[in-house]
């Protein structure tokens, strides 16, 4: 019956069977053949109740797709809330940028681990080295660092866009440290893979990439 039912639904031209209607149809199918069957060759027991545990897997299977369905739906309407709320905000995300304002910049760090030695370098718009910094020791996790706009020498640069690289370390051993910027969130668009945040300069970032709303 249920090799009857497949048949059935594969030569149907732009039509897909629901759990339901696959049941009616093994229904539809099964009582002829009860009240049909041979006394001296009756249906095979095992046989139907495996193919009724297969209608029942194939109907648990469509209730929990739409169940899910309903959740994805759901989520993905309270993220697109979230994401609308954030305008106008700064968020930390995963990013080299520093720009300088009014001699004054602030940019993070993300550790995979504790260091006992993190290092900051920053460059300016043509990749010069202006200045190095060490942050010390810090715990795992990210964390915040201003700059005075000041070079290696003490001199005050002028506002603009630099960049800035961290590196760290714990007993002489590389730890995993990311670079994060600091960027003002603009508008909030829909993509396939979800929210984008317009960060300005920064460019689009997904808003499941930012790391602190601040």
């Amino acid at each position: 019956i249920y090799a009857s039912l497949n048949r059935s639904s594969s030569t149907s031209a732009n039509s897909t069977s629901t759990a339901s209607q696959l049941e009616n149809r093994f229904l539809t199918l099964l009582m002829p053949q009860i009240k049909n069957q041979h006394p001296l060759n009756p249906l095979d027991n095992a046989q139907v109740t495996s193919q009724l545990a297969q209608l029942n897997t194939v109907n648990g299977i469509e209730k929990l797709n739409t169940t899910l369905t309903q959740l994805l739906d759901g989520y993905n309407e309270t993220q697109g809330m979230q994401a609308a709320g954030i305008i106008g905000k700064n968020v930390l995300v995963a990013g080299k940028n520093l720009p300088l304002t009014n001699g004054q910049a602030v940019g993070g760090v993300l550790l995979e681990g504790a260091a006992d030695k993190v290092t900051l370098t920053i460059k300016d718009s043509t990749g010069k080295v202006v200045q190095t910094e060490s942050l010390g020791e810090r715990e795992a996790g990210s964390f915040y660092f201003g700059w005075d706009g000041k070079d290696a020498d003490g001199n005050q640069l002028s506002d603009g866009s630099y960049t800035f690289a961290v590196e760290a370390s714990a007993s002489g051993n590389k730890v995993g440290a990311t670079a994060m910027q600091i960027g003002t969130v603009s508008a909030v668009t829909r993509s396939s893979d979800g929210f984008l945040l317009d960060l300005g300069s920064f460019g689009d970032v997904a808003f499941k990439d930012v790391q602190q709303i601040l």
